[in-house]
């Protein structure tokens, strides 16, 4: 018969001890190598300590009258360690990674006849005056029981054990088990009384209660401790799981807030790779995370900046100039500043880097140099220009006189044609250098542009030949534009020519006009206000990028040598410039080329377009009449004199405006002073001030080559352009008595 306590005892051992290692199991779950090992093995304690605890157990609430038992310590701890063997292979088998139905029914099998070994190694372990039988069809039994018992626990140990009243649940359904198992073996178990051998006599120093009390408190203590273990363990695993999943939302955080910071940043390894890049660093470049991460930094540069982000290495700088390729082709000029970050021992981290997108201040720099280019060469062209129209109006003068004087050689005649149109040819150069540095005469007006292209069309036409066609079209209530129109004839002419020798093989030259009204903010540079565009395109082989870029550049031309000075399309900035407005250019290789003339609209009636009279050359009539020249350049002042000498005018030089005064003052009166604007000292603008003091009345002719030569004077003097010849000095010499003599009659 049993003991209840006993049985009670054991059942609640077999309960603990699958709790036990129910809960264990979790640790092993949570470990890798050593330490998930250490917790295997505790788990195999608790369960194979469990099980042969709760078989002594028992096996002492086993009594028979009479029948006194004692155990043999070998075989007793022989079938210890056998319990905790089997369960410990068993659990090892279990828990590796991918087990499958198979192993762990191999397993259970194991497991649970190594259990039913240890119940019946136990039982050898018995010391009494009796003989013990077993009946086959119970041991079957208790077989079967344990491995279903085994095979739940190994199944529970390798799952989610749950927790709470689940786990509780488990464990009291694996104690009835694994102690149902040892009760059923128990039943058929017979006992044959028999003499108390010497060798029992000896073996039962271990008595009942001892065993009672050791085993039960062994197994209590050990299982208690292991289950405190456990405790503490997943209490610092939860603390630990917490800092990490804390750990893990800030290092989230503090990647979402690198991702979203409004600059350009990347985060670089050892080897130059992106490990990590901003939002605003994707857009810049028009380039996906995806495509980013994991590739060199260099694959984004172009090879000469790759080259050099090279050779430098992964070392703090700071602005360092490199050029960047976005995903659209984009040349992008950047500024690369890295800093290494290392640890406490000096070994590499990463590298952190930012961009600084640099590329309008580049192109504002090289605009800015190209203006300024632009600007010295204008200068420069304005100076020569002045000058060369000194000389030029030295040798019109002079050959001028000379064709008055030789006799009638048609030989000598073709020679001084020949020098004449080629002093005309220096003039117009002249003019349009003048016109590249804006500092030539201009008188706008309000112009029809209809009208003044239609007026030229023949002349366009011949200019161009007969294998290129002229087409124009103008929208209608089209506004007037304010502009030279003597100048926008020439710089439309310049720009049909241009296209006619883009098109050697002949096409199309289309005149088009628009009206545009510009905003606040526009990125075309011109003041907001209304203006008129003026489109003169072709059909001609177009300009690749280089020679667009260049194509404005005073002196630049891609025609052959002798064919073109360069100077169309300055001439054309210059005055769209000095008119207040603006050139712009758009070609292709294939695609033909398009210059966009932006002028101001007018606010004012326009001037109708009237074809020019010709006008009768004025012949001598100064006699009598006494005229003051000055002139800084003796050449020019004797070339003037002799013009106006041959015309009748009795003269008197000059050369300063100092001196003209006191030739004023000495040798007056005077009909009329004839003066150049640009002279040192006192300019003819100055002079014509003084003049107008002093002698108030006294008509003042300028001679000038350049458009501000009025000074504040300007509006109230007639002015002669250099070069000239002797009927235009004659023209204007006769225009300023002739408004004297008006004024005089208007004053009566």
């Amino acid at each position: 018969m049993f003991d209840p306590a006993l049985v009670t005892l054991s059942v609640l051992i077999a309960a603990v001890a699958s709790y036990t290692a129910l809960d264990l199991s979790g640790r092993i779950r949570a470990y890798r190598g050593a330490v998930a090992s250490a917790w295997l093995a505790a788990a195999a304690i608790a369960m194979g300590g469990g099980i042969w605890s709760m078989h002594f157990v028992a096996m002492l609430a086993y009594a028979q009258p009479g029948l006194e038992v004692a155990y043999d310590p070998t075989l007793t701890l022989a079938s210890l360690v056998l319990a905790i063997g089997v369960t410990g292979i068993a659990f090892k088998v279990s828990s590796r990674p991918g087990s499958g139905a198979l192993a762990l029914g191999l397993a259970g099998l194991f497991m649970g006849l190594g259990v039913v070994t240890m119940h019946y190694t136990g039982m050898r372990a018995m010391r009494m005056h009796a003989h013990m039988t077993h009946d086959p069809f119970w041991v079957g039994a208790a077989g079967l029981i344990a491995v279903a018992a085994a095979t739940g626990a190994l199944w529970l140990t390798s799952a989610d054990g749950g927790s709470g009243w689940r786990r509780w649940l488990a464990a009291l359904a694996m104690g009835f088990a694994i102690s149902g198992m040892h009760y059923v073996g128990m039943l058929g178990v017979d006992f044959e009384h028999a003499e108390l051998t010497p060798a029992v006599q000896e073996a039962s120093d271990i008595t009942r209660t001892t065993l009672v009390l050791a085993v039960s408190g062994t197994t209590f203590v050990t299982l208690f401790l292991a289950l405190v273990a456990s405790l503490f363990d997943r209490r610092i695993a939860e603390l630990s799981a917490r800092e990490a999943a804390a750990l893990r939302r800030s290092e989230e955080r503090s990647r979402e807030l690198y991702r979203q910071t409004p600059l350009p940043l990347h985060a670089l390894d050892a080897r130059g790779i992106v490990e990590q890049v901003s939002d605003e660093w994707l857009d810049l470049l028009g380039r996906s995370r995806d495509e980013v991460l994991g590739r060199p930094l260099t694959d984004f540069m172009e090879p000469e900046s790759a080259r050099g982000h090279a050779a430098s290495g992964l070392a703090d700088q700071r602005q360092a100039e490199r050029r960047f390729l976005s995903k659209d082709g984009r040349v992008l000029d950047v500024l690369l500043s890295t800093r290494v970050e290392r640890d406490a021992d000096g070994r590499f981290l990463r590298a952190l880097g930012g961009l600084v997108d640099v590329t309008a201040r580049k192109q504002a720099e090289a605009a800015l140099r190209q203006s300024q280019k632009i600007e010295a060469i204008g200068q420069l062209t304005g100076g020569v220009a002045h000058d060369f129209n000194n000389l030029l109006a030295v040798v019109l003068g002079n050959l001028e006189l000379l064709g008055r004087r030789l006799p009638d050689d048609p030989r000598l005649r073709r020679l001084l044609d020949g020098a004449v149109q080629g002093a005309h040819r220096g003039a117009a150069l002249t003019q349009r250098l003048l016109a590249f540095s804006r500092r030539q005469d201009l008188r706008p007006e309000p112009v029809d542009v209809p009208a003044l292209v239609a007026g030229i069309t023949d002349l366009v036409a011949k200019a161009v030949g007969p294998s290129v066609s002229i087409e124009a079209d103008f929208p209608r209530d089209l506004p007037r534009a304010q502009v030279d129109a003597n100048q926008l004839e020439l710089a439309i002419v310049n720009l049909a020519v241009n296209a006619r020798d883009a098109m050697p093989e002949g096409g199309r030259v289309r005149v088009t006009a628009a009206a545009v009204t510009i905003g606040h903010g526009a990125p075309c540079g011109l003041v907001p206000a209304r203006y008129l565009r003026l489109d003169v395109s072709d059909t001609g082989h177009g300009m690749d990028e280089a020679t667009l870029a260049r194509a404005s550049e005073p002196f630049f031309t891609t025609k052959g040598v002798g064919k073109g000075t360069g100077l169309g399309l300055s001439m054309v900035q210059g005055l769209a410039e000095q008119s207040g407005g603006r050139i712009e250019l758009e070609s292709a290789l294939g695609a033909g080329t398009r210059v966009s003339l932006w002028l101001p609209v007018a606010g004012s009636e326009p001037v109708p377009i009237r074809p020019r009279e010709a006008e009768a050359a004025p012949g001598p009539g100064g006699e009598g009449l006494r005229l003051l020249v000055v002139d800084d350049d003796p050449l020019v002042l004797l070339s003037t004199v002799e013009m106006l000498r041959d015309l009748g005018y009795a003269t008197v030089e000059a050369g300063s405006g100092e001196e003209a005064l006191a030739r004023l003052r000495s040798d007056g009166p005077f009909d009329a002073v004839v003066t150049d604007h640009a002279m040192p000292g006192m300019t003819g603008a100055q002079l014509a001030e003084r003049l107008a003091e002093g002698w108030p009345g006294l008509p003042v002719l300028m001679v000038t080559g350049y458009a501000e030569a009025g000074g504040r004077t300007e509006g109230r003097l007639p002015t002669l352009g250099k070069p000239f010849g002797q009927e235009g000095l004659a023209r204007a010499v006769r225009a300023c008595l002739d408004a004297r003599a008006t004024a005089a009659v208007a004053a009566e």
